[in-house]
C-alpha cells in the first residue's frame, strides 16, 4: 500500500507542476521541442529520488533547479556540437500558437541571447515571480548572485527591447 500512497502522491505532484516545468525549460533554452523532453527528464529523475524528496520542504524548488540543470547541460551540448560542426546558422522564426504576439517572441529572442545564468534568474525572478531566495535555490547560488544576475540581467534585456518594453514587461508581470 505504501508504494500506491508514494506513487498517488508523485502523480498528484506531476499533474500540479508539469506545465510548469515546461515553461521554465522552454523559456530557458528557447526551444519549444525541447521543453517537454525536459521537464519529463527531470520527473523522471525526481522519481526516483521521490522517497526522500517527498519528505523535503520544498521538494518544487528542487525540481526547478533539476530543469535548470538540465537545460544547462543542453544548451551546453548545443554548443558543442555547433562548434564541432562549424556551422553559424540563424534559427528559423518560432510558430506561434494560441495568443503570443509580436512584443512575446520578441522577449524571447532577447531572453536566447542572455548568458544562462542571467536568463535563469530573469525568468524565475519575472515570469515565475519567485522571490530571491526561491530562485537562489532553485539554481543553487546565493540571494547576493540571483540579486546582481537578474539586475544585469534586466540592463542587457534593456540594451536588446529598450527601456519602454522592459518596463512594459516588469509592469506586466506586477498587474497579472
Amino acid at each position: 500500500m505504501l508504494l500506491d500512497d508514494t506513487s498517488a502522491e508523485f502523480n498528484d505532484f506531476f499533474e500540479r507542476h508539469y506545465k510548469e516545468l515546461a515553461r521554465l525549460a522552454h523559456l530557458l533554452t528557447g526551444e519549444t521541442d525541447a521543453a517537454d523532453d525536459i521537464a519529463a527528464d527531470a520527473l523522471v529523475a525526481l522519481w526516483q529520488r521521490w522517497d526522500r524528496l517527498r519528505k523535503a520542504d520544498h521538494p518544487l524548488a528542487y525540481a526547478r533547479g533539476v530543469v535548470a540543470n538540465i537545460a544547462r547541460e543542453r544548451i551546453r551540448s548545443t554548443v558543442r556540437e555547433r562548434r564541432r560542426i562549424a556551422l553559424f546558422w540563424s534559427r528559423s522564426p518560432e510558430t506561434v500558437e494560441g495568443p503570443d504576439v509580436a512584443a512575446v517572441l520578441d522577449v524571447r529572442a532577447a531572453l536566447v541571447r542572455l548568458p544562462f545564468r542571467k536568463r535563469a534568474c530573469v525568468v524565475l525572478r519575472h515570469a515565475f515571480d519567485l522571490s530571491e531566495k526561491d530562485t537562489a535555490a532553485a539554481l543553487g547560488i546565493s540571494v547576493g548572485t540571483v540579486k546582481s544576475q537578474t539586475s544585469k540581467g534586466m540592463a542587457e534585456l534593456e540594451g536588446i527591447l529598450g527601456a519602454r518594453a522592459v518596463g512594459d514587461l516588469v509592469a506586466g508581470r506586477r498587474n497579472r
